[in-house]
């Protein structure tokens, strides 16, 4: 299949939204749109009275729009570093002003994992509130930006997969290509499109799952349940998927045959799987007053 050319930066007609170096580009309009998604459905989720039989609502709305900026800078500091650290680790002594690029890619999901935890750490402390629930609602809503993401990586002909025969292989390579990275990065065969692969399991898929617990098995009343759900069933995914996804340079002989993304994701299995086993063991509290009287 040939590669669409789409333009990294938004056009409008042939006009490219920039001015000078700047300029509005669909993997930063990916991530603004899935924050500001997010958001709106988490907000959503703490105003729906009907998910919280149990316990109430683990925070406020108002202290969603609060947590939000906490959350933004998490994602922001922890996916550019974790990609440093991981996977550009060279960049720190070779080119440290790289680091702070952000607007050329390079962002890591599970650096943004660790920069989101920490975040939610701190509001929970500053807040007095419970970690586990406060995070129970943020993984609800990832998926919308994590599938918009993807397909911004597609965009940019990045994180392609292995090359392949099968019919919907793409080739990463047409004259956008080009003329953006100076030639074509993917090379003339046909690959995997894995970041489509991963838009639709760990984005489109992870979603409906926890909009199932949410909504229908009103897991939110269990503590830590659906953070742990998130963690198993994207952290699968993502093995699953690197197994077609091409690694990244210089990361190609890792022990056991293994790539990075599934070093990083072995520990997220074992942490979602305790956080499932934990949630599921505690005791009920009972119905809330307004529940048992409907």
């Amino acid at each position: 299949m040939p590669f669409p050319e789409i333009e990294p930066i938004v056009h409008i007609g042939s006009f490219p939204l920039q001015l000078g170096p700047l300029a509005i580009r669909w993997y930063s309009l990916a991530y603004i749109a899935g924050i500001l998604i997010g958001w709106r459905y988490a907000s959503s989720l703490l105003r729906n009275a009907s998910l919280w039989t149990r316990r109430p609502a683990p925070f406020t709305p108002a202290q969603m729009d609060d947590l939000i900026l906490w959350v933004t800078i998490g994602i922001i500091a922890g996916g550019r570093l974790g990609h440093v650290i991981f996977y550009t680790p060279t960049m720190i002594w070779l080119d440290p002003i790289g680091i702070f690029k952000t607007w050329e890619g390079g962002m890591s999901f599970h650096g943004g994992v660790i920069g989101v935890s920490i975040a939610m750490i701190l509001f929970a402390m500053r807040n007095k509130l419970d970690l586990l629930r406060i995070a129970d609602v943020i993984v609800a809503a990832y998926p919308i930006g994590h599938f918009l993401g993807r397909c911004a990586n597609f965009i940019n002909a990045e994180l392609w997969g292995r090359p392949t025969d099968l019919p919907w292989g793409v080739v990463f390579c047409n004259k956008v290509v080009e003329r953006t990275y100076g030639s074509c990065p993917a090379g003339l065969v046909p690959r995997h499109p894995s970041q489509l692969y991963e838009a639709f399991f760990e984005g489109l898929v992870l979603f409906l799952i926890l909009m199932w617990a949410t909504h229908v098995a009103k897991l939110g009343n269990r503590r830590g349940v659906i953070a742990g759900l998130f963690l198993v069933f994207y952290s699968d995914f993502r093995i699953a998927i690197e197994t077609v996804r091409q690694p990244d340079a210089g990361l190609e002989s890792l022990p056991l045959g293994l790539t990075m993304g599934m070093y990083l994701s072995i520990p997220m299995v074992v942490g979602g799987l305790y956080l499932i086993w934990r949630g599921m063991r505690e005791p009920l509290p009972p119905l809330l007053p307004a529940t048992a009287k409907a």
